[in-house]
């Protein structure tokens, strides 16, 4: 009877002998390691992990010990290549019998980043928005200055100043535009991601030839509404990023991998959703420093020293008005940028 309520739970719930070796497990631990108990009963639980954490350890303490021990957030390496992170305990049931509860975090873990990073992007951009006014305004009152000031000047050596000062004015001007964004309605039109993908490639092959360029599409991705121009400029924006950093630190063979996958049942922010177009961005360049990761998204940071630290906002901003969003992992040699979008247009 136990065992009939254990199946039906949706925490994972497995069995181990003294030799850590699985004796059972229910279904929820079956969709969680990616394996059937039919295939892997009387296997070690290490067999199923390229990478358990410490868990091992963990284990077998318990069960020497005879006493239970909760660990939070492990991460757990699968054979399939996944990474599930959970919080488990093992619960000693008897000398030769190890109870180990798991339940994963990582949907729950990207629920709370997701959250944060949507709230201070909005924070980001009401302070944006608000400077950018301010500032605008004291700038058409100098450029109107200096152009009244060039009329009343007879000196043409004068006059150069004067239209610097109204060059430098527009370059300003220019730029708290790029602060605020894209400032066009989107036009909802049906819209192939690989067609955008397929012109972000081209532009960048005619850049920056050097840098090798692969694709790795999922063909069967619908079309979804949406503005081509504006993605094409985000994905743009996070391409040219990547490829200006392996450039600059000379990487050697450096290379770009695009790729789409569908991501079923997917959660972006608190909203569940049905399905939802990944599109990878992988770079095999210097990686991002983690002092700038928290704040990789917003105006004005880079880290580059003439970047200007507006591509990757302006790239957050257009995911934002299309309902997804851009996520970021990196370490040395490895960069991946997840472009995230509702496959369904939700109705607001």
């Amino acid at each position: 009877m136990y065992r009939r309520l254990m199946e039906h739970l949706t925490t994972a719930v497995l069995l181990l002998d003294d030799e850590l070796r699985l004796s059972w497990m229910n279904p929820a631990a079956e969709a969680l390691l990616a394996v059937s108990l039919g295939r892997v009963q009387g296997l070690s639980l290490a067999a199923l992990l390229t990478e358990d954490d410490g868990m091992g350890d963990v284990l077998a303490k318990a069960r020497d010990d005879q006493h239970p021990f909760t660990q939070r957030e492990v991460r757990l390496a699968l054979l399939g290549g996944t990474a599930v992170t959970v919080d488990y305990t093992v619960t000693p049931l008897s000398m030769s019998e190890l109870l180990v509860e798991m339940e994963p975090r990582d949907r729950l873990l990207r629920i709370s980043r997701e959250e944060a990073l949507l709230n201070r992007q909005e924070a980001i951009k009401v302070l944006s928005r608000g400077l950018a006014h301010e500032v605008k305004n004291p700038l058409g009152g100098i450029r109107g200055a200096a152009q009244l000031l060039e009329r009343d000047l007879d000196d043409p050596t004068l006059k150069e100043f004067t239209r610097i000062i109204v060059e430098e004015v527009d370059r300003l001007r220019d730029l708290v535009d790029s602060m605020l964004g894209p400032n066009k309605l989107l036009r909802h039109e049906p819209l192939n991601v690989h067609k955008v993908l397929e012109r972000v490639r081209a532009l960048l092959m005619a850049e920056t030839p050097s840098v090798t360029i692969e694709r790795d599409y999922d063909p069967s991705l619908p079309d979804f509404p949406g503005d081509e121009a504006q993605m094409i400029q985000a994905v743009l924006n996070v391409a040219r990023n990547a490829v200006e950093a392996m450039t600059e630190a000379g990487t050697e063979a450096p290379s770009l991998l695009l790729r789409t996958r569908a991501r079923r049942q997917f959660t972006l922010g608190a909203e569940r959703h049905r399905l939802v177009c990944e599109v990878a961005l992988i770079d095999n360049g210097p990686g991002i420093p983690e002092s700038l990761q928290e704040t990789l998204f917003y105006p004005m940071v880079s880290g580059r020293a003439d970047g200007s630290g507006l591509g990757l906002s302006i790239a957050q901003g257009i995911l934002h008005q299309h309902q997804g969003l851009i996520e970021c992992e990196s370490r040395p040699g490895h960069t991946e940028f997840r472009l995230l979008i509702p496959l369904e247009r939700r109705h607001d």
